[in-house]
């Protein structure tokens, strides 16, 4: 089925007028399908056009009273010839379920059987389940109705009510695209509350309810909070009626942001004890999808080119929020070592992009901006522009563009025009610096008498201006900051008492987006000085540079790896140990590094560092997890889990039991019979996930999961998923060896079998990251140049391609020294 193209889409909106949805579900079978009728009421200027539908079957078709064939259906697109002024349209077709995460998703709780259902409409995925004109600027109305289950109960966009047994109505809603358009169905337990004269709601599987109940008092908190905080920034309240917040299974987002009923990812209801950072991060979700019941649903873009004034500002607002409203803090700090992160990676891929570009591409490519660009770097170039133009000007006129286009949609040039009236000048300078060009300078530091000259290194022509402080620290616990505005390629600063035996750190509150480079006698006085540093966020600035610069060959990763078992003991963030085991775990252990040589030292240092931590403690645990994943000690993992000699204050729960059971797995002291066992205890879908990420581990279940990865459409999406992280590892290097090959020939006809997000994502999880061989560049090249080959599977073997050649040339660098 061909993509939509921006062409069409403008072509179709200018021909078309919607007026209204009516959509009715029957989801009373218990087979693979279900049946929908959309009636869709339009006005046309234009007696030709399509609609969209991607059924199993289409069942009837009638346009304006006259019965049309059911045959014409081509691709995903029904044909409308004779258009008149004002039009009916009722399309009815039988659809199938998806276990892929997109469309109306069919999911069976392995706990007790029962049945849940929701709908994930965005980017290509409305026809799969309603019929529909498929654009973002091509809104209307909906009203839905729905037949199921007696003892189902719905939600939807609109507030629903019970009319009979197993019949809901749902209030028509304001205008809506149809990309997040959802509907939710199916025994869910729910949790009823209501803020500011808001009805306010939450649900999950049955299975999960205990532990939903237990969190809810958060989870509304935060909701209470973030909706205050938003009422008073955007000066007009929240516009659509009821605010649910449905858990649900087998997603394959964290969240999607439709208005009144925000689906999220049910790995957010924990079952057990999680740390800070988490329930932290699953804060920021939930401020994030709110953020978009005004910037993206209120307002929306018209095309997807501009979907990062949906994400960017989603993002930015997340974490702006929920620092300055809610309870959780660390905000900040989180979006440097995770968020920011990520960004620059991305940022230096071969797969750049700008945050808003201009090349516009089909519905389908523009999956592939999913991304740290438009995320993680506009949040952050949002968050530069509001330092830069004073945050009464930014919200000014952040609130006159929601005023001028409520319930409509607009693009950036209407975004910059309403700042530029709130007073912003220069702004189409800024766009083109920031949104319209990809790449990101290099600002490094050079000691000059008392004080340091900063370079920019810029890989284009845009001269970007960038205002951050600089910060010079002393092993004492010292420290001092300077402001400074970069213009010019290079600016001298002063610093005072010079740099001698401190370390100097540019943009040290982490206000830019550039890539940062110490001096040299920096770096050599970084062991002593590092643990001093107090502010978390200048920290992850420090390792954010030295993760990059051992990314691009210029610092050996052995130093950084002596940095972090220095700096450990005095770390107490546990999102910047989470975040630097995950960094040791993917790049530097058997990628930059020989695994066997480093594990050791990591994990002496987090086995130094759990005997250290607080019992009970967020530290605690992800210290326990970091030290399960790198240690040899079969005998000190088998204690943990037959609660023998588990730490003080570790609770072994059922997800820390199945981190445990993969570890023994990958060592070799467990097996089958211990995984089944341990499936026995966990009869949950959770347990079933665990499972499969540990039947992947196993050296002779590796085929079965390669086919169940490459070949079985019906596999849900978290299993999928498990399956292709528990495939690799350094330590079966050997085991696996043959799958790498197959890695280029296989994973191009997983686009037949899945659709949608899911595609590009296994391709980057079951990527073979740890084979670092000069002789897998000639295949990867020539798959990303395979025109036929899916774009996501292209984009992500594009990016496979750029961390095989970074590990080479690191490999390459620092061998002989």
């Amino acid at each position: 089925m061909r993509a939509l193209t921006v062409e069409e889409a403008r072509q179709r909106a200018a021909d078309l007028d919607l007026q209204s949805y009516e959509v009715a579900f029957d989801l009373i079978g218990e087979g693979p399908t279900f049946v929908t009728t959309s009636r869709i009421r339009f006005r046309a200027t234009n007696s030709t056009s399509w609609v969209d539908v991607k059924p199993e079957r289409l069942l009837a078709v009638e346009l304006n009273g006259q019965p049309l064939d059911p045959g014409a259906l081509d691709g995903g697109r029904y044909p409308l010839t004779g258009l008149q002024a004002e039009n009916e349209l009722v399309v009815t077709a039988d659809f199938k379920y998806s276990t892929d995460g997109e469309g109306l998703v069919r999911s069976v709780d392995a706990a007790d059987g029962r049945v849940y259902t929701y709908g994930m409409s965005s980017l290509e995925s409305a026809p799969r389940y309603f019929p529909c004109f498929d654009q973002p600027d091509l809104k209307a109305p909906y009203a839905v109705t729905v037949k199921c289950p007696e003892d189902w109960v719905v939600l939807g966009n609109g507030g629903a009510t019970r009319i009979g047994p197993g019949e809901w109505t749902l209030a028509e809603t304001k205008p809506l695209s149809t990309y997040f358009v959802t509907l939710v169905a199916g025994p869910f337990h729910q949790v009823r509350a209501e803020h500011d004269g808001i009805p306010l709601g939450l649900a999950c599987r049955q299975s999960l309810a205990e532990h939903l109940e237990r969190d809810a008092d958060d989870l509304f908190r935060t909701t209470r909070d973030a909706l205050d905080a938003y009422h008073r920034m955007f000066r007009r309240r929240y516009p659509f009626g009821e605010y649910w917040q449905a858990f649900v299974p087998d997603f394959n987002l964290g969240a999607m942001e439709n208005p009144g009923c925000v689906t999220v990812s049910d790995d957010f209801v924990f079952r057990g004890p999680v740390t800070d950072a988490e329930r932290s991060t699953r804060s920021r979700v939930l401020v994030h999808e709110m953020a978009h019941m005004w910037f993206g649903d209120l307002v929306t873009m018209k095309w997807w080119n501009d979907m990062w004034l949906n994400e960017s500002f989603a993002e930015y607002m997340a974490h702006r929020v929920a620092e300055d409203a809610t309870g959780y803090r660390g905000n900040w700090v989180d979006f440097a070592f995770v968020r920011k992160w990520w960004g620059l990676q991305t940022d230096q891929s071969s797969s750049t992009h700008p945050v808003a570009p201009d090349g516009l591409k089909d519905a389908r490519q523009s999956l592939d901006d999913f991304d740290g660009i438009s995320y993680a770097k506009g949040a952050a170039v949002l968050k530069q522009l509001a330092k830069y133009l004073g945050d009464d000007v930014f919200r000014a006129g952040v609130n006159a563009h929601l005023e001028a286009h409520e319930f409509g949609n607009a693009d950036l040039h209407e975004f910059i025009e309403k700042l530029t009236e709130a007073g912003a000048r220069e702004l189409d300078n800024w766009s083109d610096q920031w949104l319209r060009t990809p790449g990101l300078d290099t600002i490094s530091v050079e000691p000059a008498g008392g004080g340091v000259v900063l370079h920019r290194k810029s890989p284009d022509e845009s001269r970007r201006l960038h205002k951050l402080s600089v910060g010079m620290y002393g092993a004492d616990g010292s420290a001092a900051l300077v402001d400074a505005t970069i213009t010019e390629d290079s600016i001298e600063v002063a610093l005072g008492n010079g740099v001698a035996g401190g370390v100097v750190v540019a943009d040290a509150g982490d206000d830019t987006w550039a890539k940062i480079r110490l001096d040299a006698t920096s770096l050599a006085n970084l062991p002593a000085v590092l643990p001093t540093i107090t502010d978390s966020t200048t920290r992850a600035v420090i390792w954010n540079s030295v993760r990059d610069a051992v990314a691009d060959a210029e610092l050996d990763p052995r130093q950084a790896l002596e940095l972090f078992t220095a700096a450990l003991p005095d770390e107490d963030s546990d999102v910047a140990v989470g975040s630097l085991i995950r960094w040791l775990e993917d790049k530097m252990l058997g990628g930059y590094l020989e695994y066997n040589a480093a594990r050791g030292p990591v994990a002496d240092a987090l086995s130094n560092k759990l005997a250290t931590t607080a019992p009970g403690s967020s530290l605690q645990l992800v210290t326990a997890r970091g030290l399960i994943s790198t240690t040899t000690d079969v005998a000190l993992l088998t204690s943990w889990l037959d609660g023998s000699a588990a730490p003080d204050g570790l609770q072994i729960d059922a997800d820390l039991r199945w981190t445990l059971v993969l570890r023994l797995v990958r060592l070799g002291a467990f097996g089958a019979a211990e995984i089944d066992a341990e499936l026995d205890r966990d009869k949950s879908t959770e347990g079933v996930i665990h499972a499969a990420r540990c039947r992947s581990a196993l050296p002779d279940g590796k085929e079965a999961a390669w086919a169940r990865i490459m070949t079985d459409p019906s596999v849900g999406v978290q299993e999928l998923l498990a399956a292709a992280d528990g495939f690799w590892h350094p330590e079966q290097a050997a085991i696996t060896a043959p799958y790498v090959p197959r890695f280029f020939t296989d994973l191009p006809r997983t686009a037949e079998i899945r659709s949608g997000m899911v595609v590009g994502i296994t391709a980057r999880r079951i990527a073979p990251r740890y084979a670092i061989d000069p002789d897998l560049v000639a295949p990867a090249e020539a798959l990303i140049a395979d025109e036929s080959v899916a774009p996501a599977i292209r984009r992500q073997t594009a990016d496979f391609l750029d961390g095989l050649r970074r590990a080479l040339e690191v490999r390459r660098t620092f061998s002989a020294q």
